[in-house]
């Protein structure tokens, strides 16, 4: 599952790639509990394992997408 995170006072968003499983509704939840206390961190954890922590003062928007479609290289249109 891909996640984008809009920083305040950043040119270019936070792509975070999610494990497949991860239950979006939980995500949610998690998300709108650190945004309500705007003190909190919002920790979360890449298909790779390293953990990544977003301050809730920081968060401008946060998109929550499908899986990863894996575009790579250049495509002619």
């Amino acid at each position: 599952m891909d996640v984008r995170i809009g920083v305040t006072n950043a040119p270019r968003e936070l792509n975070i790639e999610l494990p497949d499983d991860t239950d979006a509704a939980s995500l949610k939840a998690d998300v709108e509990a650190v945004l309500a206390s705007d003190s909190g961190v919002l920790w979360l954890t890449d298909k790779n394992e390293r953990q990544v922590a977003i301050p809730a003062a920081g968060i401008a928007y946060i998109e929550i997408g499908s899986e990863s479609r894996g575009r790579i290289g250049f495509a002619n249109t």
